[in-house]
């Protein structure tokens, strides 16, 4: 009896300590390997930033790298232990395919948020249209983009209704055209009115010279007829220019005492007159 226990405290204490070893082993594992990760994940954002890329995209980059590495290690880790871990990447497999089956919304963002920052569209800080809404880009995450709308409502829009929708970027040219109209009564001479706006359009503080201001006849109304008014401004100073600019018409107007448009009719009663002459 004391043989038999002699024998199982020996062999219990040699598995002990080969499971104690193991333990030790994975501990150190871990911690170099996460050690080793954070020292890649460093290095490539070092790299990156010398290349001047977006601060959106090294954050995608770097995140994707920690998410493969650690799934290495982890991997690293269960054969360490004597996981077969070719099953263990058929069962990741499978559930990578489950998972995407559930989240295929979720994916589909996230593959749209890779090609927007490889395209790059817009960045950080640009004022944009996407999917509908219009407003300042604040952040580009990985499944959907933050928007300053013009009321100052933060909005989020998914990355796939952004990249299959029509994006439109007003800061990436130099400049950008304000659309506006004046309405000028029949009396008034078109010629004279598109004169005495375009002498005073350039006195309109952050109105550009080249292009110069448009201004000609767009229709004639029942009213009479309608100028087109087109200064051009950097996106910075569009909602200036454009009142400043709606402000200036009504006052050149005034001041040139234009009447002001109305609309007219003329009632004629001809069967009246017909029945008389009978």
């Amino acid at each position: 009896m004391n043989v038999n226990l002699a024998a199982f405290a020996q062999s219990s204490i040699a598995i002990l300590t080969l499971v104690g070893f193991k333990l030790l082993g994975a501990v150190i594992i871990w911690f170099v390997g996460r050690w080793l990760i954070h020292l890649a994940q460093t290095l490539v954002t070092k790299g990156l930033n010398r290349q001047h890329l977006d601060s959106t995209v090294i954050g995608y980059l770097r995140a994707s790298l920690g998410v493969i590495l650690n799934i290495a290690l982890i991997v690293a880790l269960l054969g360490f232990f004597g996981v077969e871990t070719t099953t263990f990447a058929a069962l990741l497999a499978a559930a990578g395919i489950a998972i995407g089956a559930a989240w295929s919304g979720l994916l589909s963002n996230f593959a749209a948020g890779i090609f927007l920052m490889i395209l790059r569209p817009f960045k950080v800080g640009e004022f944009v249209s996407v999917a509908g809404v219009t407003g300042t880009v604040k952040a580009i995450g990985l499944f959907g983009t933050m928007i300053d709308t013009q009321d100052n409502v933060q909005t989020t829009v998914g990355n796939s209704k952004i990249f299959s929708d029509t994006i439109q970027n007003f800061s990436a040219n130099a400049y950008r055209r304000v659309e506006l109209t004046a309405q000028l009564e029949h009396s008034v001479d078109p010629v004279a009115a598109i004169q005495l706006l375009k002498s005073r359009l350039q006195q309109i503080p952050n109105v550009l010279e080249a292009p110069a201001p448009d201004v000609d006849i767009l229709q004639f109304t029942p009213v009479g007829p309608q100028l087109t008014v087109r200064p051009y401004c950097n996106n910075a100073h569009y909602w200036q220019v454009y009142f400043d600019t709606n402000k200036l018409i009504h006052d050149a107007f005034s001041g040139a005492g234009y009447p002001v448009p109305e609309l007219r009719y003329a009632v004629r009663a001809v069967g009246a007159a017909a029945g008389s002459r009978s």
